[in-house]
């Protein structure tokens, strides 16, 4: 087999200066869309539910976009460019309508439109760092790519506060969204769209038949239809148990309405499996719900563990992303009115948290990752990266200066820059090549699954047991990222 070219600098920085634009609009969306629900007559306690949309979107959306840009081929626009385009587009509308809003409902609708939009700009990108690059070059292309990330969300978290500095209004009326919102939510959507056609207009896909020739050919198609129709229907039917287990347990415990989806989704894949066994027993070539099923299924072992850490690490990160304007608010401004001119100063410093630990990540990657993984190996740095994290979490318990809370979005930050590089390198040179898109895909189930458990039962748990005390929230992020750590340490491999 030939291998590809290396990329030089230049070509690194095409490939994933996409990225850039699409962190700004993710930035935007983490950082301001509590304060907007907030803002159009949201309570804290109905927020959770209505972050739902976002891991919901990323849960459907990116296994099938893995799928579909694994079997595309549009001759010069290549087989992850048409995605990255089109979800641009898609987010760069969303941006732009997102301020406009006076409605709670029609806020919460363009949260999903636009998280769907970058989940389709997104998915391909991990991907397509592993189609571009030698084995040898994965851990820097994913170094470099999370320094775009970090920089992204830098540019967006902090440019509400930079309007606000140049004279913009910070407040407005009850149910209006300020204008630094609006103003930087505009500004977002046209960044995200030059960006990504930046690296559309500027790299060259290889085409399926040098992407053969540099990995060889494999019979994907015999091989998914063999797995599936190996499988037995007692899995499906213990998903199908779990889901129903959670819906009782919603009518038992009083549970919040919004678990009724998670126990929906449980169930919804074990009749997916069924009817995907049924079809492959059958004889029929597997369809993409065949493809996704069976491809879940078959994770590599390496996968399954790296999985593991997801579920826990990305936990933390939601919690975090939902519960950091309220308890900035309350604990270091003293206010927990949205419409107060102090709630909305303590909402702008958290823009300024956000793009610390962002900005720290854009350097921890490109420095102190690095650095780390050739001493001590990539899988013991990501446990160090998540030790920091869940410390900078268990800080904010005794932290109430908000200039002395910039000491705990440092040990987040790396983190953060831990939690977008090493995974992906890990997996980019461990999977087969013809599965990177929809393999990536099925790894963000377990990005999003630990995200919808944090939007239903994270509300529950807090209105049960600590009624309008968000701050205990951050003790929870603490605890599941040091269970990340641990979880790591069954991950052997070393991609240093």
């Amino acid at each position: 087999m030939n291998e590809r070219p290396r990329q030089s600098f230049a070509g690194l920085w095409n490939i994933s200066f996409g990225f850039f634009g699409i962190q700004i609009g993710f930035a935007l969306q983490n950082a301001n869309m509590s304060r907007v629900f907030q803002t159009l007559g949201s309570n804290l306690d109905d927020l959770p539910a209505l972050w739902v949309a976002a891991p919901l979107t990323g849960l459907l959306v990116q296994p099938i976009i893995g799928h579909l840009s694994d079997k595309t081929w549009l001759g010069r626009l290549g087989r992850r460019r048409p995605y990255f385009l089109t979800g641009a587009i898609l987010a760069t509308l969303a941006l732009f309508v997102m301020p406009l809003s006076n409605l709670l409902l029609f806020a919460a609708v363009m949260l999903w439109v636009l998280d769907a939009s970058l989940n389709i700009s997104m998915e391909p990108f991990r991907a397509f760092v592993g189609d571009m690059l030698r084995k040898d070059q994965h851990s820097v292309g994913y170094a470099v790519q999370t320094a775009f990330i970090g920089a992204g969300a830098v540019i967006g978290s902090i440019f509400p506060k930079l309007l606000e500095h140049w004279g913009v209004a910070n407040t407005a009326a009850p149910g209006v969204i300020p204008d630094t919102v609006r103003y930087a939510f505009w500004f977002g959507g046209a960044a995200l769209f030059l960006s990504v056609l930046w690296t559309v207009l500027t790299t060259r896909e290889y085409s399926p038949a040098e992407m053969a020739a540099f990995d060889g050919t494999a019979e994907q198609e015999t091989e998914t239809l063999r797995l599936l129709a190996a499988r037995t229907f007692t899995g499906s039917l213990w998903w199908i148990a779990g889901g129903i287990t959670v819906i009782a347990a919603v009518a038992a415990f009083g549970l919040k309405k919004e678990v009724y989806l998670l126990g929906g989704l449980l169930g919804g894949y074990g009749i997916a499996s069924i009817i995907a066994i049924a079809r492959a027993r059958g004889g029929s070539s597997p369809s993409m719900l065949g493809h996704i099923v069976g491809d879940f299924g078959g994770m590599p072992d390496l996968m399954k563990r790296l999985a593991l850490v997801q579920f826990f690490s990305w936990s933390a990160l939601f919690i975090m992303w939902i519960n950091t304007t309220p308890i900035v608010a309350q604990y270091a401004f003293g206010a927990t009115d949205p419409a107060s001119p102090r709630y909305q100063e303590g909402a702008s410093w958290v823009d300024v948290l956000f793009g610390t630990y962002n900005g720290v990540a854009a350097i921890a990657a490109l420095t102190l990752l690095p650095f780390l993984a050739k001493r001590i190996g990539a899988a013991l740095t990501h446990v160090v990266g998540l030790l920091c994290g869940a410390a900078g979490y268990a800080s904010f318990l005794v932290i109430r200066d908000p200039q002395m809370l910039l000491l705990s979005e440092i040990g987040i930050g790396i983190a953060w820059a831990s939690i977008l590089a090493m995974p992906y390198a890990i997996l980019a040179s461990s999977l087969p090549q013809a599965k990177l898109g929809i393999y990536m895909g099925l790894f963000n189930v377990f990005v999003v699954i630990p995200q919808l458990l944090v939007a239903t039962v994270m509300g529950s748990i807090m209105q049960a047991f600590f009624p309008n005390e968000p701050i205990w929230t951050m003790l929870f992020a603490a605890v599941v990222m040091a269970l990340a750590a641990l979880a790591m340490l069954r991950v052997r491999v070393d991609t240093a």
